[in-house]
């Protein structure tokens, strides 16, 4: 059988998603291997070691780099993979898989792996924008400051329990300690100074296993959305939350969207940037968007 890609890599992180990648790697693996002419098993022990794998498959100069994982393993390949020859792949299998959903793949891994593999054996690829910060690191999904991103914190800080309980639990103690701080924001058409409860820059729409925290950002289209909640209350926010799942938070007269090429965000706050779910560095940071950066094989 002749295959359009000569060589892939399966990157397998086995912790996420409590371990079901680690289940589902054999039969990735195989799967796999029936749409490639060859397949390097690579398994990461660390997310140190997932982007070091990652950027060594990158320099090996393999065709596509498949990971299996989360949102926080595509980071890692993102890091490797942008501006280079090497085409990315997902099969999702992690607690948060945004990146994956905005490239129109099913929630089910198994579902997905079939999707990936049949892209792989009809050559389906296509170029997306990727967001990247101060010019230095890559993110696929959504960077974010502010509120979320303490929640964020305030749960890699916790032991227990694990799972997305966690994080209903991290936002219940976040909101205890809820106050809004100066954000400055600046964009193409110039800056502004506000009193802000978060803040988020989407390359994709959604973050935090599909919330929809910028409901029209588009994966191709050389900007980035951003959403501002402004100055808001503890009671307007715990009424504001139930509607981030649908995307109606965007009429709440205290959010505001806008897009642009370039974002700046900072002010005298005290606010860690995370993207793609992991931990960045504190504001301020410049983000901008980098039109066709990655090459993805994509389904149908």
């Amino acid at each position: 059988m002749t295959t359009s890609c000569a060589r892939a890599a399966l990157l397998v992180c086995p912790a996420s998603g409590l371990g079901r990648a680690a289940r589902m790697a054999g039969t990735a693996a195989e799967a796999l291997r029936g749409a490639v002419g060859k397949l390097d098993p690579l398994v990461a022990d660390s997310a140190k070691g997932t982007a070091e794998l990652a950027a060594a498959a990158v320099r090996d100069g393999v065709d596509v780099l498949v990971v299996l994982g989360g949102d926080g393993g595509v980071h890692h390949a993102l890091q490797a993979c942008a501006g280079s020859d090497t085409a990315l792949a997902v099969v999702p299998a992690g607690t948060g898989n945004d990146f994956a959903a905005a490239l129109g793949l099913p929630a089910d891994p198994m579902a997905a792996l079939s999707s990936v593999v049949g892209a792989l054996r009809d050559g389906r690829r296509r170029r997306v924008d990727l967001g990247r910060i101060s010019r230095a690191t890559w993110f696929g999904t959504v960077l974010c400051a502010g509120f979320d991103s303490a929640v964020n914190e305030r749960a890699n800080a916790m032991s227990w329990p694990r799972g997305p309980r966690r994080y209903d639990i991290a936002i219940v103690r976040e909101l205890a300690r809820l106050r809004p701080q100066p954000l400055v924001l600046g964009t193409d058409e110039g800056k502004a100074e506000l009193e802000a409860t978060l803040v988020a820059v989407g390359n994709t729409t959604s973050y935090g296993g599909g919330i929809p925290i910028c409901p029209d950002a588009e994966t191709a289209d050389g900007y980035l959305d951003v959403t501002v909640v402004r100055e808001m209350s503890r009671r307007e926010l715990v009424r504001m939350l139930p509607t981030l799942r649908t995307g109606r938070h965007v009429e709440h007269p205290a959010v505001t969207t806008l897009r642009a090429r370039r974002v700046l965000l900072g002010g005298d706050n005290d606010w860690i940037a995370y993207a793609d779910g992991e931990r960045q560095t504190v504001l301020p940071i410049t983000v901008e968007c980098v039109p066709a950066a990655l090459t993805v094989v994509t389904p149908a």
